[in-house]
């Protein structure tokens, strides 16, 4: 209450109130001073209030007295129950841990004044959670209760905690959290085989460093607690076979580490040792932590390949040897307890031009061809052995055949020489430095000597000098040459390699004249060609000349002959000659009709031959006569006609030289029709003139070289 010393209780004075919370929360009775709340105070949201005060005259409506500033204290009362503020707690604490081991701290906070009574003392204590854990009832520290908690039993638990005020008094508020505790492992459990005993059956064709087997220790612990190594400490498979870990399952991985045979070994026996690879030295009483077991492989039985006696065989020959000559034998042999019988073949992928072959019986390979080293100098073949009970089982050796050398190559010029000499050439000036190669390749490496041929040993323009380093000089033996009197040189050189026995090849060096500047660069060149004394003489070009001419008449005359020549055999259709008689009085159905010809007689002879077709000519079109329809009592006739017309041909000197299809359409005796032609046979004793017919074109030729008078051939 507000209350001025000038107020006499008349009503003359009034109150009014400013501040924090003024009209809102406060009011001031402006009759008598009052102050009142009108609404619930909370001092955890504001626990002071300033305002300020005055009287004023209600007439006057100025101040009586200065204005008054005061404060209100809101005093707190146990209305705020403590808070986790960072709860749900997780925590985590090793197994097998001590008791009293500390987990995780927890902390409550009361909004209450801390200064004014007990109601922001807050005690602690566990709801749930025992007897495996305790909580330390001033600082909120969670710890173990029970020793030897095992994660493997129970790897987790849920803790209520509770924080009181007051003290933990009655009457005070409370407030809960939850505690999520994880056990952490640690490396307590050692590891264990679950059997004493393993068997595994492999066959022995599996290849190296495949998997055999996977075999894994139990360990209830996990992560690098349950990491483990495995080694083979006995056994009588320490070399063929390893064991290694996989790092995702530790599982112990057992592989080949040499082939299996079968017939040399069935069964390989194997102790196996597990053992975790990091142990705590806490727990080593729990231990051993390794363990060991027995490991059993069955070698089973297939049929295998037959095995060369060597992967890769090296042999040699020389490129001289004849065909036939043996290079080398290759072994195989059937590995199997069957020892079938090999068989070899050579892979022609690998040899694709066959040079060599192989006894299928011995192994023994020779040549097959004539060898070339500069062609190729090492052959790299396959040999196939294949067994003679089961074909299907190849197996595979690789030969390397070297070539020798020998000298069969005559050296020659390294490069294709462009001598150029000036016109002003001093004798004993240098002009080409030549060098030869040689194809061969001897032990002791190449040695050329260098000589000019006897033919131009002599001549007075050049002159050769032997460095006698492969390589040879040419230089001048005069001056004043001019390009006008001759403008090309050919020197003829002699070479000789040093091979057993030597080869020489001569190679020509062409000598242009050219006129040269003043530092000897030439400028031009004349392209006359001049032959040395030792090259072709003037008789030889005269006999060359005359072999020429003598070919040029020979061409001319073969092209008159052929111009004389009759028409070739084939032919288009307007210019067909070929021998054919052609009926007009067939009313039937053309080709298609089969029904209107009797072929009995043409196939009823005693002697059938096979009738081949030209393939350098058109086809011929066959046409079939219109049967008789008086049966032939006997097939003479047509006979004896087929034959007369083949000896006609053996002894025509016009028939074409080439096997040729004839075809005659020969009606033979007693046609119904008998024959529409005015022309009797060519045994007629007729009289009449046919002469004629040679006027009638081409298509009449035939009868006018069998009816006429004319000497001609058909094929002259």
């Amino acid at each position: 209450q507000l209350h001025s010393d000038v107020d006499k209780g008349d009503g003359s004075i009034k109150y009014i109130l400013s501040g924090e919370g003024a009209s809102s929360i406060f009011i001031i009775d402006e009759n008598t001073g009052d102050i009142h709340a009108t609404k619930r105070l909370d001092r955890e949201e504001q626990a002071y209030y300033t305002l300020r005060a005055q009287a004023l005259d209600r007439l006057t409506n100025k101040p009586v007295e200065p204005e008054s500033e005061f404060v209100i204290k809101i005093q707190d009362i146990n209305d705020n129950e403590p808070k986790f503020l960072d709860g749900p707690y997780t925590a985590g604490v090793p197994e097998m841990s001590p008791v009293g081991t500390s987990v995780v701290q927890v902390t409550a906070t009361d909004a209450d004044d801390p200064t004014y009574g007990n109601s922001a003392r807050v005690v602690y204590s566990i709801l749930q959670g025992q007897p495996y854990f305790s909580v330390e009832p001033k600082t909120g520290v969670i710890k173990t209760a029970l020793p030897n908690m095992d994660r493997e039993a129970k790897d987790q638990y849920l803790l209520v905690i509770q924080a009181k005020d007051m003290v933990g008094q009655n009457g005070g508020l409370s407030g809960t959290t939850s505690v999520t505790v994880t056990l952490t492992d640690v490396n307590d459990n050692p590891p264990r085989f679950p059997r004493r005993s393993y068997q595994y059956n492999v066959p022995e064709s599996l290849p190296v460093a495949s998997v055999v087997a996977r075999i894994k220790a139990a360990d209830a612990d996990v992560g690098p607690n349950a990491e483990m190594e495995y080694k083979i400490v006995d056994g009588d498979g320490l070399g063929v076979f390893k064991i290694s870990v996989d790092k995702d399952t530790q599982e112990g991985i057992i592989t080949i580490q040499k082939e299996l045979d079968f017939e040399a070994k069935t069964s390989y026996t194997l102790r196996i040792e597990a053992a975790n690879m990091h142990v705590d030295p806490r727990f080593l009483s729990l231990g051993p932590f390794s363990d060991v077991t027995t490991v059993k492989i069955i070698v089973e039985d297939v049929d295998e390949p037959p095995v060369f006696t060597s992967r890769l065989y090296s042999m040699v020959v020389s490129e001289a040897a004849k065909v036939g000559t043996i290079i080398g034998t290759v072994a195989a042999h059937d590995p199997d307890a069957s020892n079938s019988p090999v068989r070899y073949s050579i892979d022609r992928n690998t040899d694709l031009e066959r040079y060599f072959n192989i006894d299928a019986n011995s192994g023994v390979i020779t040549t097959a061809k004539s060898l070339d080293r500069e062609t190729n100098a090492v052959h790299n073949i396959t040999v196939l052995a294949m067994e003679s009970q089961n074909p299907a089982q190849i197996g595979r050796g690789y030969v390397a055949i070297t070539i020798l050398d020998i000298n069969d190559n005559a050296p020659e010029f390294a490069m294709e020489y462009e001598t150029t000499l000036c016109e002003n050439a001093q004798p004993g000036q240098v002009i080409q430095k030549i060098s030869a190669i040689d194809k061969d390749d001897p032990p002791n490496g190449h040695q050329f000597y260098f000589s000019l041929t006897a033919e131009a040993a002599n001549n007075h323009n050049f002159t050769l000098l032997d460095n006698k380093d492969n390589t040879a000089t040419v230089l001048t033996r005069r001056n004043g040459f001019r390009r006008q009197e001759q403008s090309v040189f050919y020197l003829p050189i002699f070479i000789v390699d040093s091979g057993s026995p030597s080869l020489s090849s001569t190679n020509t060096l062409t000598i242009r004249v050219c006129d040269c500047d003043a530092d000897g660069i030439a400028q031009t060149c004349n392209a006359e060609a001049y032959i040395l004394p030792a090259g072709l003489s003037t008789g030889a070009l005269i006999a060359i000349l005359a072999c020429v001419l003598t070919l040029l008449v020979l061409v001319l005359l073969i092209v008159t002959m052929r111009r004389r020549k009759k028409e070739p055999l084939i032919f288009d259709e307007e210019r067909d000659i070929r021998e054919n008689i052609v009926r007009y009085d067939d009313e039937g159905g053309g080709e298609e009709d089969t029904e209107a010809f009797d072929m009995a007689a043409l196939r009823n002879l005693n002697i059938m031959r096979d009738t081949k077709t030209r393939r350098d000519v058109t086809p011929e079109i066959q046409f079939l006569s219109r049967p008789t329809f008086k049966s032939i009592p006997d097939n003479v006739i047509f006979r004896e006609f087929i034959w007369e017309r083949l000896k006609e041909a053996d002894v025509d000197p016009c028939a074409p030289p080439y096997d040729s299809l004839q075809t005659y359409a020969f009606e033979g005796n007693g046609s119904v029709a008998e024959s529409l032609s005015s022309l009797d046979s060519i045994s007629s004793n007729s009289d009449q003139n046919y002469d004629y017919l040679s006027d009638w074109g081409p298509r009449f030729k035939r009868l006018a070289d069998m009816y006429g008078t004319g000497p001609d051939c058909l094929y002259s």
